[in-house]
């Protein structure tokens, strides 16, 4: 495997082009391997609107669905481990009120690797934060609410469920649970960047999460409201690649497809996707609606994450942050290329 003496700079040049362009206002690509090599590049803006704060390497990035993977897996994972859950234990065994008028009801039936890997029959999003409700009362409706039954899609609803379990089971809060250094879900927000104007809550986001969901439970749900320093985020997926995380048999669950393009929590590369051409087959990736990514080619040891705010000042633009994704992995992925 070629180690970091290969240019990040080139890897960095799509996303250097994106800023410079207008269409994202900053970006931070990150690259670390299981031998411990590190490498960080920065460029553009923390904050554009109302005013201009460069962002450096230091700055707190809103993580987004990447809270699915760093935290509500990572728990659950822990949980297996310890002998406290298994895989396709009900939800209903450790949320006993789940439908509890209704004994028969599919989400009772619903397993925590089912909802892991996006395979049940609930929707992707709905405007929770809509209903006006104080976040343990929204807890409440969630759980006795009937779902509308459709095909398996990916959904932020699976992980609300699956953070309330991880409450539930350890007996602690979400944002109370300890985390290692690097993420947090109530960062500094001068040292935060600043994603979307939120018409709802009236202002400009900056150290508070983006995702309305997350916010309307309190700031720290299963789907949302991690944030994280790059070196957070590299410290995570450092520790993923070393195999000092998870027993060999909680990774083989983490790289292996359970269902179509998912793993437990992941996606895993295949034809197209976010992570680019050439990925060895078990990498494993996940996005951030606010415009992160993070991506570990366990074969080449390698990770690599692009935060970006791609949603600063509105997501209503085309940013082509897709494409950027793409373009960067495919360059890491030539410049990683196995021996």
């Amino acid at each position: 495997m070629t180690s970091l003496s290969v240019s990040i700079e080139t890897i960095f040049e799509p996303a250097r082009l994106a800023v410079a362009e207008g269409r994202i206002p900053g970006a931070t690509l990150g690259l670390v391997t299981a031998k411990g090599e590190r490498s960080v590049l920065t460029a553009g803006l923390a904050q554009r609107e109302p005013e201009s704060t460069p962002l450096h390497r230091t700055h707190w990035f809103d993580l987004a669905s990447l809270t699915k993977v760093i935290f509500t897996t990572d728990n659950l994972i822990r949980l297996v481990e310890q002998g406290r859950v298994t895989l396709d234990d009900p939800l209903s065994l450790h949320i006993p009120d789940l439908r509890q008028y209704e004994t028969g009801a599919a989400e009772r039936r619903l397993t925590i690797r089912q909802c892991l890997s996006h395979q049940t029959h609930l929707p992707a999003v709905e405007p929770l934060y809509t209903l006006g409700q104080d976040p343990e009362t929204l807890r409440a409706y969630i759980l006795q609410r009937n779902w509308k039954s459709g095909p398996p899609v990916y959904s932020d609803i699976n992980f609300i469920l699956l953070g309330i379990l991880i409450e539930r089971v350890t007996g602690t809060p979400l944002s109370a649970v300890d985390l290692s250094p690097g993420l947090t879900f109530r960062p500094d927000p001068a040292s935060s960047v600043a994603t979307e104007f939120c018409a709802w809550r009236g202002r400009m986001i900056r150290g508070e999460v983006h995702d309305e969901n997350a916010f309307a439970l309190g700031g720290a749900a299963g789907h949302a409201g991690l944030f994280g320093t790059v070196d957070g985020v590299l410290d995570y997926a450092a520790s993923l690649i070393g195999g000092q995380r998870f027993s060999a048999l909680s990774m083989a669950d983490l790289t292996t497809r359970s269902a179509g393009t998912r793993t437990l929590g992941w996606e895993i590369a295949h034809p197209g996707w976010h992570g680019g051409e050439g990925s060895s087959a078990r990498t494993i990736g996940h996005l951030g609606f606010t415009g992160t990514g993070l991506w570990i080619d366990m074969d080449r040891r390698v990770a690599w994450t692009l935060l970006t705010n791609r949603v600063h000042p509105s997501r209503h633009s085309e940013s082509g942050i897709m494409a950027l994704r793409r373009e960067t992995g495919t360059r890491l992925a030539a410049a990683f290329k196995q021996d």
